[in-house]
């Protein structure tokens, strides 16, 4: 039978981030993570997150955190365009869309950019990723790239065409995706000139 230990750290190497609901299945004690804290072994990154020192975090690790505090949440906007490697902006928070009726997150770290959406436009373009163990669920790039055109009001009209522009080189073949979401998030008159102006 694995120790305890052994447990956490397969957990840990599985998942990169434990919450203390994580041990109930595996029959752990929630005080055993303050133990490791005290221990040197364990970080409280947050309230009701704990990663294991020297873990291999890598650069999406903020959005996995986020991630793991709320499960509904979608990663869009400036945080998908940086995880899709389209255009240029390195964002401070990280960028979750949440359905319109939702409660707004209590999440003190990592400090969110809560964005509302409803119908299709939530409901669509949404991929699984896989990161430090944990399933992440984020707009394609050409939901991200639409919804940078919906949401230009916050977010720069220049940052949507950047990401356009990066679009456009990097998934040339996916621009009939792109025009179905920017019709299915109404906006396809405001893209069609920028659109006819790459071509």
């Amino acid at each position: 039978m694995p120790t305890k230990m052994e447990q956490l750290k397969t957990l840990g190497q599985q998942q990169g981030i434990i919450r203390p609901k994580d041990l109930s299945p595996l029959g752990i004690p929630r005080s055993y993570l303050a133990r490791l804290c005290q221990q040197g072994v364990l970080t409280h990154v947050a309230r009701g997150l704990y990663q294991f020192n020297g873990a291999d975090v890598t650069e999406n690790h903020s959005i996995v955190e986020a991630a793991r505090r709320v499960p509904c949440a979608v990663i869009c906007l400036i945080s998908a365009l940086q995880f899709h490697r389209l255009g240029t902006q390195a964002p401070f928070e990280v960028w979750i869309a949440i359905a319109r009726t939702a409660h707004k997150p209590g999440v003190d770290y990592p400090p969110l950019r809560v964005i509302r959406m409803s119908g299709q436009a939530f409901a669509d373009g949404i991929e699984i990723h896989t990161i430090e163990g944990t399933e992440v669920r984020i707009f394609s790039p050409a939901k991200t790239v639409v919804d940078c055109f919906k949401f230009r009001n916050k977010i720069g009209l220049d940052v949507a065409l950047e990401a356009l522009r990066d679009f456009r080189r990097d998934h040339r073949n996916e621009m009939d995706k792109l025009w179905e979401f920017a019709k299915t998030c109404r906006v396809a008159n405001i893209m069609r000139p920028y659109l006819e102006a790459l071509a």
